[in-house]
């Protein structure tokens, strides 16, 4: 416990960009808290980890870490054997053991969709990158977002790398299991199934799971509340 109360960071996941936390931003600064939303580069998962740790020694205090997705992978490894990290939030994002990847952990229970719904493109540097077509991104991604929302959200996202989402958590210390975790997880969820998160979730003895009925991958953009009031109860939680 601390009297200082910790900034929060916002990682966002793969086909998103930093202003999809910006409803949850709006909760988190009526509570006068200090937030960062992270521009994950999405190029691999080493170096988006390094990334996020260098925003949070510029920090210079205690943070609530809080990723979506893909962003899961990333928060787990930077928070590992770091002391600033105090407490972790989850939201409908994978939480891996070392050497599992993104890719091994969406096909670990049937339901995901989201496969189909990609378009590759080479890299000039070699290698692929992943998006999803536009036409597919409404019910594949954001389908409890009003249509026209999502279609910004289509035309703005983020792509992602081959190679960050199949390799393996490095750390032999999974930030999860030292760091107390809270968890907002949708039961309607096309990119990672449900049974997932509710694994993910008792794996890491969470704090805290709310589970949002109806809810789509994109619940920091549908559910801006729920997934504020999560962060909240676990900055109280270390307060």
């Amino acid at each position: 416990m601390s009297d200082q109360k910790p900034a929060v960071v916002l990682v966002h996941g793969a086909f998103a960009e930093s202003a999809s936390w910006n409803g949850v931003i709006e909760q988190l600064q009526v509570k006068s808290l200090s937030v960062v939303a992270a521009a994950n580069p999405l190029r691999s998962l080493e170096g988006d980890a390094a990334y996020v740790r260098d925003v949070i020694a510029g920090i210079g205090g205690p943070v609530v870490l809080v990723a979506h997705s893909y962003g899961g992978m990333v928060i787990t490894e930077a928070a590992a054997n770091n002391d600033a990290v105090v407490a972790l939030v989850y939201v409908d994002a994978f939480v891996p053991e070392q050497g599992e990847s993104a890719l091994e952990l969406s096909g670990k229970f049937p339901g995901s969709t989201l496969g189909e719904a990609l378009t590759a493109y080479p890299l000039s540097g070699g290698g692929t990158e992943f998006v999803i077509r536009q036409e597919k991104f409404h019910q594949q991604f954001a389908a409890d977002v009003p249509a026209d929302q999502a279609a910004l959200m289509a035309a703005t996202q983020r792509p992602v790398t081959e190679a960050a989402l199949t390799t393996g958590l490095p750390t032999d210390a999974p930030a999860w299991k030292s760091t107390p975790s809270w968890f907002v997880i949708s039961d309607e969820d096309l990119n990672i199934p449900v049974a997932a998160h509710r694994f993910f979730a008792e794996r890491a003895d969470s704090r805290g799971t709310r589970e949002v009925r109806g809810g789509s991958h994109a619940l920091s953009v549908s559910q801006p509340g729920e997934v504020a009031a999560s962060i909240l109860e676990a900055v109280d939680a270390v307060s």
